[in-house]
Parts: structure tokens; sequence; C-alpha cells
């Protein structure tokens, strides 16, 4: 019996690799984590598959911005109604609900501010129990999903003294 857990953290840490080189990692017959992988799939316990690309380097220009939203659960419905409605947008990249001093923290990617600020204003703040929103911008990835970010040119010069 193939452990679970150990598949999928086999997965997560580098999913191309093939039910056959899995199979070795887990000491078991390449059928069984074939089967095995089909059934998390069929259980929707894997959802996709992704890389994790470094933007930065193929000169994409973009915005990633983080929007705060806090809100007033709708009867019957709690804070899954108006999570719903944000993630319909295809530039919404992750929605999570939080613990804390707001209720949804989006991942909002766009071209530029001005985009994002017009997410802001014309698609969140007029929602029905939108309270607030608190928007910041990142900067610069240092690490994504336990990926740590290849650091840029670093100056290695030894300093010489006369």
């Amino acid at each position: 019996m193939i452990n679970r857990m150990e598949l999928l953290r086999i997965i997560q840490n580098d999913a191309r690799l093939t039910p056959d080189n899995i199979a070795i990692m887990l000491d078991c017959d390449v059928a069984e984590v074939e089967a095995e992988l089909s059934a998390l799939s069929n259980e929707k316990i894997i959802l996709g598959y992704s890389a994790q690309i470094d933007w930065e380097k193929m000169d994409k220009d973009n915005v990633v911005a983080m929007i705060e939203v806090r809100i007033t659960p709708m009867r019957n419905k709690g804070f899954d109604h108006i999570a719903d409605i944000l993630c319909k947008n295809d530039k919404v990249t992750a929605c999570y609900l939080m613990s804390g001093g707001f209720d949804l923290m989006l991942i909002y990617e766009d071209k530029n501010l001005r985009d994002v600020a017009s997410f802001v204003s014309d698609k969140i703040a007029p929602l029905d129990g939108v309270l607030s929103t608190t928007t910041h911008f990142i900067l610069k990835k240092y690490k994504s999903n336990g990926i740590i970010f290849e650091k840029g040119d670093t100056d290695d010069r030894q300093a010489v003294i006369l």
C-alpha cells in the first residue's frame, strides 16, 4: 500500500517525476503509483500541476498585489459568496479566508498599478458586504511555494588595500 502523504510530498517537490521514478522512490510497482495518482486526481486531492517561473528573468512587466478585504458575512452564505464572486476573475491567482484584522486575502496580478486600482474600486468595493480593502504590492520575490529564487549578480570582488 502506498503512503499517500509521501507520494503527495514527492510530486509537490517535483511534479515532473514519472511514475517509474516515483515507484523506485517508494519501493513499489509502477501500476500502484499510476492507480494512486489517478485516485488522488479523481478525489480532487491533486488539483493540477504547475511550474514555478521567475518572471523577472523573462522581462514580463506585471504587478502582483495582495489585497486584504474586510467583509460582513452574508446570512446563510458566510464569506463564501463574496469569495466565489472574486475568484471568478482570471487575474485573481489566489483567495484565502484569513483570521485576524481582515477576512479575505487575494493575490491579484495585472499589467500596472492603475489596473489593480481599477479592480479594487470597480470590482471589489461595490460588492454588498465589503467594508474595506487594503492593497499591498509585491516588490520582489525571494521565495515562493517553497522555492528560493536565484539571487541576481553578486559582487564577488575582493577588496584591495594599498
